[in-house]
């Protein structure tokens, strides 16, 4: 098992195939939701290009068929009869639906899942109640229900709801996180604690000495007396019996902790504000705000769950060194709190969407760092195959070799021609956008140029790249230098269409020529730079 990497594919085949057993500390997850909605991701572009800047990221939809039911003739097999006789109720109940596929998707993943995590592990799972209900159930059985240790709400919405005019229901602001352990009793915890509120500080601390230092009187009388084994004797001329030993207590006195308050008529202690923790966090959080669209680490991904959220998850339930995994990695915002937080990380996603959205927030928020990707195509063989396999992920993939945004994806309807965008920004600072076109057929020839000709012109682009798995014929050439230039600054001048084949762009032998990207590039939105604590400041 490779640390510190990003994994393409289904991570049920990732995680039996490359994960070993008990390797893992930690394992954050927020799966899509069954919600029965589509998720976009929302890239950065100029005005007036916002219609284009988003494509289909996943669909959060799932149908009993084939798969499910081939996934759930594995449940059944498989060792743990808890999990077998709770998904055959499951099903009896649900019947052959939507709910049941994904259940049983779950189900599946979450037996991978505890058979990776270390018998210290914790996991959290991130839900809605869409289907929170159904997959504590679920998690009951795979972990054991004594090993179920909170139900997490956090408040991720305050000012918006969807309770609308003729809607029967409250406003829905929450999501729920599942807290498990694989052991309990074993479990690594690191309690946090947030400030104390301002009403609390002036209802509790009201007292200051004369330093400066806020403080409050707090009882010293041993609850339950004698019955519970409190020592009796004197403090102060007061006799009573005591929470502390006689030896403790005097040195509390010597220390000047301990004193009669002017009001009082017992001995008290005086608990001051700066030596105080401040407020255990509850399983209720309210104090981490969403990601709003003026957030400087939006990224556009859907469903991003703000980064101080992963930070509280893995500071309470890891330490520095230990391995984090996510198995449903998105925009990647777990595995970039982990290494923030100096964690070692794994991160699975089937969308190489996702996977190239996550390898560049890594690399604009850690200048210089190192990690491994796996599953996409690093030769002509195997981005063949993912041509084969999948014609969308292929595309998002090629799209990445030149730093272009993915354009419309999925989406039904007519062909537009364009498989990707740039978008940059030119000698006077205009927005000026750069189309692409993906193809893996084998059958390309001069008609294909030609079209494409035309789409650069119609989309008023400054320059076109027409990415092939097949060699091109020396007819496609010729037609692709006939379409002229494009200057820049005067000097420059770049091929309107240039033609390039995956074979060229892995072995380097081929790359996209366009202006410069770093006078203002306005393509992918950027992630903000980290600076640890062992860096210097970058100014």
């Amino acid at each position: 098992m490779a640390e510190n990497t990003l994994y393409f594919g289904d991570n049920l085949n990732i995680l039996r195939e490359n994960i070993r057993e008990e390797t893992v500390d930690l394992i954050y997850l927020d799966p899509p939701f069954n919600s029965k909605a589509n998720y976009n991701v929302l890239f950065k572009s100029p005005k007036g290009h916002e219609s284009h800047a988003q494509i289909t990221a996943f669909e959060d939809t799932w149908h009993w068929g084939e798969q499910a039911e081939s996934e759930f003739e594995e449940l059944i097999r498989q060792p743990n009869t808890d999990v077998s006789k709770m998904m055959v109720a499951l099903r009896d109940f649900l019947g052959q639906n939507d709910m049941m596929a994904y259940l049983t998707m779950m189900a599946n993943r979450l037996l991978e899942l505890h058979r990776v995590l270390k018998p210290t592990g914790s996991l959290y799972l991130h839900c809605d109640p869409t289907a929170s209900h159904y997959l504590k159930i679920v998690l009951d059985g795979v972990f054991g229900k004594t090993n179920f240790i909170n139900e997490i709400v956090w408040k991720r919405t305050t000012a918006h709801t969807d309770a609308k005019q003729g809607s029967v229901h409250y406003g829905r602001i929450h999501d729920i996180v599942f807290f498990y352990v694989r052991n309990e009793g074993e479990a690594s915890w690191n309690p946090l604690f947030t400030e104390h509120d301002e009403d609390y500080l002036q209802s509790h601390y009201r007292e200051v000495d004369a330093e400066g230092r806020r403080y409050r009187w707090d009882n010293l009388t041993g609850p339950g007396g004698a019955a519970k084994g409190n020592p009796f004797y004197e403090v102060l001329g007061v006799g009573g019996f005591w929470r502390y030993s006689k030896v403790k207590m005097q040195a509390l006195i010597d220390a000047g902790m301990v004193a009669i308050p002017p009001k009082g008529k017992k001995p008290a202690l005086k608990r001051y504000l700066d030596e105080q923790k401040g407020t255990p966090v509850t399983d209720l959080w309210d104090d981490i705000p969403p990601i709003n669209s003026q957030a400087q680490e939006r990224l556009g991904y859907p469903t991003q769950k703000p980064l101080a959220l992963l930070e509280r998850i893995i500071s309470s339930s890891s330490k520095e060194g230990d391995v984090v995994l996510d198995p449903f990695c998105g925009c990647g915002t777990a595995v970039h709190a982990a290494q923030k937080l100096k964690r070692n990380w794994i991160g699975i996603d089937i969308t190489h969407l996702a996977i190239s959205l996550v390898e560049k927030r890594l690399r604009d928020a850690f200048p210089g760092i190192k990690f491994e990707v796996h599953g996409t195509p690093k030769d002509f063989e195997s981005a063949a195959d993912l041509a084969k396999r999948d014609k969308y992920q292929f595309q998002w993939w090629a799209c990445s070799l030149v730093n272009a945004q993915p354009f419309q994806g999925k989406k039904k309807g007519a062909d537009t021609g364009i498989d990707g965008l740039i978008y940059f920004q030119d000698d006077k600072g205009l927005p000026k956008k750069i189309v692409v076109s993906v193809k893996a057929g084998e059958n390309i020839g001069v008609a294909m140029i030609r079209d494409f000709a035309h789409v650069i012109d119609r989309e008023k682009a400054a320059l076109g790249l027409f990415i092939t798995l097949a060699e091109p014929t020396r007819a496609m050439k010729e037609e692709a230098s006939s379409f002229g230039f494009y200057e820049s600054l005067g000097t420059t001048i770049f091929p309107k269409l240039q033609i390039l084949t995956i074979k060229g762009l892995l072995d380097g032998t081929k790359t996209a020529r366009y202006p410069d990207l770093t006078r203002g590039g306005l393509t992918f939105k950027k992630a903000k730079k980290e600076v640890s604590d062992d860096q210097s400041p970058l100014f």
